[in-house]
């Protein structure tokens, strides 16, 4: 029989608010930095309306569809418990509260959302991006929860993601890439950001609330969390030294920018594997990682030119994409059971590429549909005249500098 454990009930509680801090304020924070200034207001908006709308629809609905203890047919699962309702205090999932187990869910689900908002600041309306939001948590988020962590087919095949590559990142990063080619570039593409304090702020408290994310996904206080944390930090670091060494020789200095850029695709890139592998993988997906990133912000997205603002696409995306691959490769049995390619098991990457196509493909399709969708009935980019004088004045009626 399995009992409530304090221990585990107490690192979990602690993890669920280090996600959290992760979006409130750590992903404003980082947005915000990146932005012009007079736009400041209205990226922070877009984190907190995000995060709390996917918080509200989770407690309704999205948890009984996600988590639900029968799947249909591998797609979804079969919809109880709503508005939480027949989930007592008591009860529990693997040693820690149910309701625990929820909270901390809510929180990933808060944080997906809250990232897609990097690619669209600037020129959305915020009454499109509520609606987007609905419909997408609906649509997007909660079946892919499902199919990877909730019993659905995906995790049935065998799929390994031990913190949301597939979920979080690979999920966002597409959905972003499809909210910036329906709304089009920004009338002025330049990004300079007006405060980079703010983003190493930023960066800073989703590098310290990753711990959560990543290590609190092994739902225990024990040597698994404890190596997840680990090779998430060696992973970020190694990305990070990496990217500065990067623009040491493309620019011929290291920069701020490039550093947290970095530090965050290593983030990334070791959150599917943080379960699964070992320091030295580790740190072969730190560095490759920062080249995938910084390739696809320098050059693929000039090459494509799709205005994907703050590169959610270009990081989350396709670090996410690359961490996915490296946990078919170096997932190693000495860490938590599962084996990659390297040891003995080439079809866990093969497994690893079918989720990955799947996401990617689902996600997209589905946001660039609700998307043209809203575009034709209330549209979702705001008039020339809005984007030009910025958005915290010609959409809040506030700014958050003295003029």
């Amino acid at each position: 029989m399995v009992m409530l454990s304090t221990g585990d009930t107490a690192w979990i509680l602690i993890a669920t608010i280090l996600v959290l801090l992760m979006s409130i304020p750590g992903v404003a924070f980082f947005y915000s930095g990146l932005t012009k200034r007079k736009n400041v207001l209205n990226t922070m908006f877009l984190t907190f309306i995000a995060f709390s709308i996917a918080s509200v629809i989770w407690v309704v609905y999205g948890y009984p569809f996600a988590f639900g203890d029968v799947s249909i047919s591998g797609l979804i699962a079969h919809p109880a418990n709503f508005f939480m309702s027949g989930i007592g205090i008591n009860d529990l999932t693997g040693s820690i509260p149910t309701i625990l187990f929820i909270v901390f869910q809510l929180t990933f689900a808060g944080l997906t959302a809250a990232l897609v908002s990097g690619a669209i600041v600037g020129r959305m309306k915020t009454s499109a991006w509520m609606i987007f939001i609905i419909a997408w948590v609906t649509l997007v988020y909660i079946p892919i929860a499902h199919w990877v962590w909730g019993g659905g087919w995906l995790m049935q095949m065998g799929a390994l993601d031990f913190a949301g590559g597939t979920v979080v990142h690979i999920n966002s990063g597409v959905t972003a890439l499809a909210l910036a080619l329906v709304l089009g570039k920004r009338k002025n593409p330049s990004l300079l950001p007006h405060n980079l304090g703010y983003s190493v702020l930023g960066a800073g408290l989703l590098w310290f609330g990753w711990m959560g994310f990543n290590g609190g996904s092994a739902l225990a206080a024990n040597g698994l969390a404890a190596s997840a944390i680990l090779v998430s930090n060696i992973a970020a670091a190694t990305a990070l030294i990496t990217w500065v060494l990067i623009d040491t020789v493309k620019v011929g200095k290291p920069t701020m920018l490039g550093a947290i850029t970095g530090g965050v695709a290593g983030l990334v890139a070791i959150t599917p594997a943080a379960g699964f592998v070992d320091v030295p993988a580790a740190i072969i997906i730190g560095f490759v990682t920062a080249f995938v990133s910084y390739y696809a912000i320098y050059y693929l997205k000039s090459r494509f030119g799709y205005d994907d603002a703050l590169d959610v696409f270009g990081v989350h995306g396709l670090s996410g994409v690359w961490g996915a691959i490296a946990t078919g490769i170096f997932a190693s049995p000495a860490i938590n059971g599962a084996a990659g390619l390297l040891f003995g098991n080439p079809n866990q990457l093969t497994i690893q590429i079918i989720s990955i196509i799947v996401t990617a493909v689902y996600a997209f399709v589905v946001s660039i549909i609700l998307a043209k969708i809203l575009d034709k009935t209330i549209g979702i980019r705001v008039d020339e005249k809005e984007e030009i004088g910025g958005l915290d004045a010609n959409l809040h009626n506030e700014s958050g500098y003295r003029l």
